[in-house]
């Protein structure tokens, strides 16, 4: 098994999000020219552990792999699912992306010319990581020979790779691929709509929050950091004096929409944080660019919280709209309502499903 984030050979199989919080599967397969939902599944960590998935160890978010290959385990008996091929999204925060520049050279010499910059630009030793790269773009100066070339450069930790294959072996799953959640989000949400435009892609997840930018269809930012949804929750249990369940439930239910002095006032402080990071990100980026981001999408199991749509959409003043990744794919319509509500928090998963199906 290699790391090889942007190819891959056209199969069906599922696609697999391992979160902090919650386990997610999705099942695809073709039917004829449409992309069809066959399945899918979620197994969260409380309903078998008093504890995430995740745990914080050496200043990282570290798989429990035990728990994680019980977990898939029930989720996939229990849900009947049909193949054992599958892809795994990588968390954005166990992945390194940066963005580096080359002089004119031929498709042959690229790959030398990268392993020689990676080390100036990446913050761990090289031994330690499995790279793969993307050209960006190609640019051309005024003069003749001035063109540059713009890459992508992603880096992954070898012992995080390791891991997966563990947990696929552990589950009897064949792991056809692995990939930064980012490019399962961008492949679930960029249509072809979409992909002549600037869009911004926020992920606000159960541990962290992503603010990607992609361009043209391809990713030019990704940046996380820990400010999320766990934290609305958590401030939630502190303000009113209650208990965790209680509180996402009152999350969920009024968000943003709470009557004065109500749960808006306890989480706006916080979800103010993500609208600075993510005005920084927007502005340092037309900076650069010469680029506005034209759209926000929302995805992440927040995004569905009643009212924070609207309030990104009013206090960035650009369109906004909350994830649809079923949007164009096959299902019974008695699913409407039903993958409307979890395609937020789904979107990841379908994503990786769709990968093969290119």
């Amino acid at each position: 098994m290699t790391w090889n984030p942007f190819k891959i050979n056209p199969k069906g199989f599922l696609g697999i999000d391992i979160g902090t919080s919650a386990i997610k599967i999705v099942e695809m397969s073709r039917a004829g020219k449409r992309k069809k939902l066959d399945n899918y599944g979620e197994m969260r960590a409380e309903a078998l552990y008093e504890k995430p998935f995740r745990t914080f160890e050496k200043s990282t978010l570290s798989l429990s792999n035990r728990d994680v290959v019980r977990a898939l385990s029930a989720i996939l008996k229990e849900a009947g699912f049909k193949t054992n091929k599958a892809v795994f999204s990588i968390p954005d925060f166990s992945t390194f992306f940066t963005t580096i520049s080359l002089p004119a050279m031929t498709e042959e010499e690229i790959p030398q010319a990268v392993n020689y910059e990676a080390p100036q630009h990446i913050p761990l030793p090289l031994q330690s990581v499995a790279l793969d790269w993307q050209i960006v773009e190609r640019e051309t100066g005024v003069a003749k020979g001035e063109e540059t070339i713009k890459i992508l450069l992603v880096a992954v930790p070898k012992d995080v790779i390791q891991q997966y294959q563990q947990i696929a072996q552990g589950v009897g799953l064949e792991l056809l691929s692995m990939e930064a959640e980012v490019f399962s989000l961008s492949r679930a949400l960029i249509g072809e709509a979409e992909k002549n435009q600037t869009i911004s892609l926020i992920d606000i997840g159960a541990r962290s929050t992503t603010i990607n930018i992609i361009d043209n269809g391809v990713l030019r930012v990704s940046h996380s950091f820990d400010t999320s949804g766990s934290d609305f929750t958590v401030v939630i249990t502190k303000g009113l004096n209650i208990g965790y369940e209680e509180a996402e439930l009152l999350k969920k239910k009024q968000g943003l929409l709470s009557a004065s002095g109500g749960i808006k006032e306890i989480m706006l402080p916080l979800i103010d944080l993500i609208m600075e990071e993510v005005k920084k990100i927007f502005s340092s980026f037309f900076q650069a660019e010469g680029k506005e981001v034209k759209k926000i999408i929302l995805a992440g199991g927040s995004a569905f919280m009643p009212g924070i749509v609207d309030y990104f959409a009013k206090n960035l003043s650009k369109p906004a709209e909350i994830a649809s990744p079923f949007a164009n794919i096959y299902y019974p319509p008695i699913l409407e309502d039903t993958l409307k509500e979890m395609g937020p928090s789904y979107t990841i998963a379908v994503g990786a499903a769709l990968r093969g199906l290119e």
